[in-house]
């Protein structure tokens, strides 16, 4: 059944990031794939009445999360942090550097972005979620911000399918009691090993579970034609 788009509903385009493009130091594998059709996706929401969010990792090169600041570790390990276990990155969207940036063939959904949300930049915290870091319970603001503007319903699509995706698909359904959809056609997994970080059949059991729905941009009804 396809999804009548307007008022009410948002599309949040996760980390959407030249750094997890290809030719980026955490590539995923397609990334660059997604972009133009995200952004076309982003100007028919706005068209139609719905709410354009962006997401953006932003870390310091000190952050706890990166490989090179633990002695000895190689990135996609773990270690353990305060808040729990914690996959450990090659250095990425490292603040004001090239790979922070949005991928160009985005541009068309930075133009229609209601809101640009920033996380992962307090250097002891990593950030999934585009709700909340990796402790559970620091809010990045976006949910409150969702809620002043009578959101019920949130799209989601970006980098990595199995990672940010998942974990912000998640915390809207469950935390925020949003209904939440992701966009499978406009995301892409890092699909990570089995013991080495949430794998693709994790989350999609997870999903499940919280009532997470997967769809496809083709289920979304196109803009209104113009007058």
């Amino acid at each position: 059944m396809p999804y009548e788009v307007g008022p009410g509903d948002a599309l949040v385009i996760v980390d959407p990031q030249n750094d997890f493009c290809p030719g980026g130091a955490l590539a995923v594998t397609g990334g660059d794939e997604i972009m133009a059709p995200a952004a076309a996706l982003a100007r028919r929401f706005r068209a139609a009445g719905g709410l354009v969010v962006l997401t953006q990792d932003w870390h310091p090169r000190d952050h706890k999360s990166f490989a090179s600041n633990h002695e000895g570790a190689a990135p996609f390990g773990t270690t353990r942090m305060p808040y729990g276990d914690q996959v450990l990155w090659p250095d990425h969207c490292v603040e004001a550097t090239p790979g922070a940036d949005f991928h160009p063939a985005l541009q068309g959904a930075v133009e229609a972005a209601h809101l640009v949300v920033r996380k992962g930049y307090n250097p002891e915290v990593d950030s999934y979620s585009a709700f909340y870091e990796n402790d559970k319970a620091t809010s990045t603001g976006l949910g409150g911000w969702l809620k002043d503007k009578g959101v019920r319903r949130c799209f989601f699509v970006g980098l990595a399918y199995d990672f940010c995706v998942g974990y912000s698909a998640l915390d809207a359904a469950v935390r925020l009691g949003l209904e939440a959809v992701v966009l499978k056609d406009l995301t892409r997994a890092i699909a990570m090993p089995a013991g080495e970080g949430t794998t693709v059949d994790e989350i999609e059991a997870r999903f499940a579970k919280a009532g997470v729905a997967i769809a496809a941009s083709a289920d979304v009804e196109p803009e209104p034609a113009a007058a």
